[in-house]
């Protein structure tokens, strides 16, 4: 199998969805793809990100507690958190951020906080952050600019409007990019994707979830960040090898730029 210049910079394959065939699908990616990220989202599964990230040399981990999670997690644990920071195998915090549609355990101001405390975190030790917004925008936009201060990341999954994007790009931040922006009825996603500067794109797939066209519905994997990375070639009028290598680069910018391989 021939070897991309590409780099998934989201993918959650610690999950039962890959108990069956884990080790078969990494060693198909390790054959074809740059390397992928694996954020963790609660101390459980940080930990079996970071196992993987030392088992496989093309796996890299991030950890973090997800605001989805916080009904079962406390400040407590971003203890163990920031000692996995420490970790060469960790390349950032994540995945982080706000939820407002899956809230009913994690009040507003609960997920806040731990966003706000894991972007201090980020700051105290260098690492850029993985942030996930759902219907949160306002709120994210405005932690980001009044507590992000000195902190780098990615906005993953983007699907804000271009006012949010430009913001985030004035920043300094990177936005990511997965199987929405294949969605022939997600155009809001597809037309930021056709504007965005080539050197601030990431590509991910946020395995298992949200598998790109033609395999919507279906279980997600890495190797389908080609697909991603060849429907953004089309849309922006340029070839997938540049697009990938572009986006690969960027990742070594922004997750590898405080660390060595």
């Amino acid at each position: 199998m021939k070897k991309l210049p590409l780099f998934d910079t989201h993918a959650h394959v610690d999950v039962e969805d890959f108990d069956a065939d884990r080790e078969e699908l990494l060693r198909a990616i390790g054959e074809t793809m740059a390397g992928i990220i694996d954020p963790g989202c609660d101390i459980p599964s940080s930990k079996m990100a970071l196992r993987l990230a030392h088992q496989y040399p093309f796996v890299w981990a991030a950890v973090g507690i997800h605001p989805e999670e916080i009904g079962h997690s406390s400040l407590e644990d971003l203890d163990q958190i920031e000692a996995w920071c420490a970790d060469p195998r960790v390349v950032a915090i994540g995945e982080i951020g706000l939820d407002y549609y899956n809230d009913e355990h994690s009040p507003h101001g609960l997920q806040q906080e731990f966003l706000i405390r894991q972007l201090d975190l980020a700051r105290k030790t260098g690492l850029p952050v993985i942030i996930h917004d759902r219907e949160s925008h306002e709120d994210v936009l405005r932690i980001i600019r009044e507590e992000g201060k000195d902190v780098r990341g990615v906005l993953h999954c983007f699907s804000g409007d271009w006012a949010m994007a430009e913001e985030a790009l004035a920043l300094g931040w990177y936005l990511g990019f997965g199987g929405t922006s294949t969605f022939k009825n997600d155009r809001g996603v597809r037309a930021i994707l056709a504007r965005v500067p080539e050197e601030r794109i990431l590509f991910e797939t946020d395995s298992p979830y949200m598998a790109p066209v033609p395999h919507r519905g279906k279980r997600n994997n890495p190797l389908y960040t080609a697909i991603v990375a060849e429907r953004a070639a089309e849309l922006r009028g340029t070839t997938p090898e540049k697009i990938m290598e572009s986006s690969t680069n960027n990742a070594k910018k922004l997750f590898f730029r405080l660390k060595t391989r």
